[in-house]
């Protein structure tokens, strides 16, 4: 199969990280006769210093031209001024909307070996396999900012704003998933308060009803959030808009013990997909050696099962990486010692 991938190394530990994604494509690629044209463009911080701007034009154009994109991680201290014009986020942010990426795939599973890693209690975490699933390009992030002095005071608007196909899209997307999995879903809102769930609300109630073979479920975010920690494997498939989908993963990422681990997919229409760790740029030890490649490994394998069908090339890399941490080869985050190219080598063996 032939296969061309965009990739955007981003700043921080960024490049460190994709460097083993694409060392992992290009042996699976070995193995298997696959060919894979790569092509690297910059986005975030580092694209801003060399062009003023988050993400290029030229940039954007190459990536709706490739079958997949692979990014490492934008952002960091020297460009983490609130109030500046231009801020690594919005190359991303953009890149999403203009991919029309609008699922947001994040998995979160926990090794059992690992679970001394937790802050939540090890009887807790047993079983543990969850996915949420995140509207990615509407809601509060993309809807109209404003800053303006009202009655003399200074006053921050920001429009939180979705239409209705926006919303059966995802859903629908979670009762897809949900089907190959332990079939139940929970759609997570806060119809308590806000219009915009209320809307969410009675829309996914219509698709669960032509669903009967599922189980479903309504919750409020505010006992999500508690639940993820105190019931976790109440949960299978999670749906939810864009702000509480950004949060809820975060605070999902500790039952596994790190951020460091967790993979994500950003899908669309198409078989195009974009494809990242969730974790974020890491300054404070980018170019150190050690940082964990380890979510940027499972992303590829999320790219290969969903843009391009390569089951078992998928599969080959998610067991390598439960046997890299079984047999204890591991990065600093989980408590190991190993650097970045030696998890990489390891990972790469096993395969």
């Amino acid at each position: 199969m032939k296969m061309r991938i965009t990739i955007f190394p981003g700043d921080g530990i960024g490049p460190e990280v994709l460097a083993s994604g694409v060392r992992v494509l290009n042996h699976l690629a070995q193995k298997f006769n696959h060919e894979i044209e790569f092509q690297e463009r910059l986005i975030g911080g580092c694209c801003i210093d060399k062009f003023a701007t988050a993400i290029t034009d030229e940039a954007i154009e190459t990536a709706k031209q490739s079958d997949a994109v692979l990014l490492g991680a934008v952002g960091g201290p020297k460009w983490d001024n609130p109030n500046a014009q231009v801020r690594p986020e919005r190359g991303l942010l953009r890149l999403r909307k203009e991919l029309g990426v609008f699922a947001n795939i994040r998995p979160v599973k926990v090794y059992p070996c690992l679970t001394r890693l937790s802050p939540v209690k090890s009887e807790l975490l047993k079983n543990v396999d969850i996915i949420v699933i995140r509207e990615l390009t509407s809601g509060l992030y993309f809807g109209e900012k404003k800053r303006m002095l009202v009655d003399g005071h200074d006053t921050a608007i920001d429009v939180l704003q979705y239409q209705d196909f926006e919303i059966e899209r995802i859903v629908e997307l979670a009762f897809r998933i949900a089907k190959e999995r332990k079939q139940k879903v929970t759609s997570v809102d806060k119809a308590n308060v806000l219009e915009s769930s209320r809307m969410w609300r009675k829309i996914a109630g219509e698709i669960a009803s032509r669903q009967p073979d599922i189980a479903y479920e309504n919750m409020l975010v505010d006992t999500a959030s508690m639940r993820l920690i105190s019931r976790p494997t109440d949960f299978d498939v999670i749906v939810t808009e864009n702000m509480f989908g950004d949060i809820l993963t975060d605070e999902a990422s500790i039952l596994a013990g790190s951020m460091g681990l967790l993979p994500s997919a950003s899908l669309g229409e198409t078989s195009r997909g974009l494809y990242e760790p969730i974790h974020g740029s890491a300054p404070d030890i980018a170019g150190k050696g050690i940082a964990n490649p380890i979510g940027t490994i499972m992303s590829t394998a999320m790219m290969l099962r969903y843009s391009f069908g390569l089951e078992q090339e998928a599969h080959l890399i998610e067991s390598a990486v439960e046997m890299c941490i079984n047999q204890n080869v591991l990065p600093i985050d989980l408590g190991g010692s190993a650097s970045t190219e030696t998890v990489t080598e390891k990972i790469i063996s096993l395969i």
